[in-house]
């Protein structure tokens, strides 16, 4: 069952913070987006590696929903693909209410969510005002985080914008994406 499409992908060798925006993109099992930066078998965030540099990489593509691009224009916060970091744009899909494990289908590609983006500094290089638009305070005083979420692959195969989108949620029950 198809529910959501892919509206872009984008990827970066370097350690840029905003990605470049392609035609295409293959993602290797257990690893990540190929030619990626943060691709990996363990943590390639530069903060992280120098914290625990063996640790198993849980953000191996980083995904984010088109309808906060929506939801930031109406604030005049323009936000183009792939400029806030992520591999993959999403349309129609509530990323963020989405729990712990849930597989995601893409073509031949199946990606398992590991967690919440949780968002960096660097996004007000964008506008000065994304790092705060990203980030809801709820009536309890905790924190959302709509930056996005981070998953790893379980099956490899490429992307590309107009690609459909299956989701399935696990079994057991269900554990909130917590930020990684």
């Amino acid at each position: 069952m198809s529910i959501g499409e892919v509206i872009a992908v984008a990827s970066d060798e370097k350690h840029n913070f905003s990605k470049i925006v392609k035609h295409e993109i293959t993602l290797l099992a257990n690893f990540g987006v190929e030619g990626d930066a943060h691709a990996g078998e363990t943590v390639q965030h530069l903060y992280d590696k120098k914290k625990t540099p063996g640790l198993s990489n849980l953000r191996q593509v980083h995904l984010i929903q088109s309808e906060l691009f929506i939801e930031l224009k109406k604030k005049d916060i323009k936000v183009l693909a792939g400029q806030m970091g992520e591999n993959v744009v999403t349309g129609g899909i509530d990323l963020l209410r989405l729990p712990l494990d849930t597989i995601l289908r893409i073509g031949n590609v199946t990606l398992k969510l590991t967690g919440l983006r949780k968002p960096c500094y660097k996004l007000n290089t964008i506008h000065p005002n994304l790092l705060e638009s990203v980030i809801e305070r709820k009536s309890d005083g905790t924190l959302r985080y709509k930056s996005g979420v981070m998953a790893v692959v379980i099956t490899g195969g490429i992307i590309r914008q107009g690609d459909s989108i299956s989701i399935t949620k696990p079994l057991a029950k269900h554990k909130e994406l917590m930020p990684l």
